[in-house]
């Protein structure tokens, strides 16, 4: 499910299943970039990443010929099999899901990006599998800003060392943070809980860490989460519509 929402509802209302892709794409741009003038912030601000987890790789395929680049993947298996089925495309694939110690091999060998490293043990292993002949993996630690049990991510107080230790590891290039806060309704406890991610972010660069990326902000919450710094916003529901199954996106 997306959390939150500029209008106040809790889910924005999802594309008709008439509306072409290129629709969908265009709507969801036009969000960003108001999002960003009323901001004040510049037009290239932003980067969108098309959550594609359940969805084929035909309704992949029909949103990259719109132009759409980077994607993102919660279950490497369901990945895989769309990066063969897309080989011909050249498109970025993101790793957005909770990472078992038993899948890092093919994470790293097949993704540009991690957005959900929450623990030492599964950086040193992304570390140490990424192939010699692929740049550095782009990473970002999950933050849990909400203290949320279910949800991954490590706390604020945790954060300092984790990012130190990452970022001594080759072959991995920390790159920021990403969160997905909990739930709300009102743009002002949004704005809130982001505000919290990117004052953990200015402390880490205070700290010396060089990082230019919050990853932050979905289908319903992606004006506030602009607001406060996104760098790049996580879409699914928006660009493809209802999932089968419910999930984050």
């Amino acid at each position: 499910m997306d959390n939150g929402l500029k209008t106040g509802e809790l889910e924005p209302a999802l594309p008709s299943a008439q509306d072409a892709p290129g629709q969908r794409l265009c709507r969801v741009q036009a969000r960003i970039a108001q999002a960003l003038a009323d901001a004040g912030r510049d037009a290239a601000a932003v980067r969108l990443l098309a959550v594609s987890k359940t969805f084929d790789a035909v309704a992949v395929r029909e949103l990259a010929v719109c132009g759409q680049r980077a994607f993102g993947e919660n279950y490497v298996q369901e990945a895989l099999d769309k990066q063969q089925a897309l080989r011909d495309l050249a498109l970025e694939w993101h790793f957005i899901g909770p990472i078992q110690s038993n899948k890092t091999r093919p994470i790293t060998e097949n993704f540009s990006w991690v957005h959900s490293l929450d623990r030492l043990k599964i950086a040193e292993r992304l570390s140490a599998q990424r192939p010699a002949g692929l740049p550095s993996l782009q990473v970002c630690i999950e933050l849990n800003v909400s203290g949320e049990a279910s949800k991954g991510g490590v706390s604020v107080a945790e954060l300092p060392a984790l990012a130190a230790a990452v970022s001594a590891l080759p072959r991995l290039q920390l790159r920021g943070l990403m969160a997905i806060p909990a739930p709300v309704a009102d743009q002002a406890a949004q704005r809130a809980a982001f505000r919290q991610v990117r004052q953990a972010f200015d402390a880490l660069v205070a700290r010396g860490h060089a990082l230019d990326t919050l990853s932050m902000g979905m289908s319903a919450d992606l004006e506030a989460a602009i607001l406060e710094g996104a760098t790049i916003v996580r879409v699914g529901t928006a660009l493809f519509g209802e999932r089968i199954t419910p999930d984050d996106s």
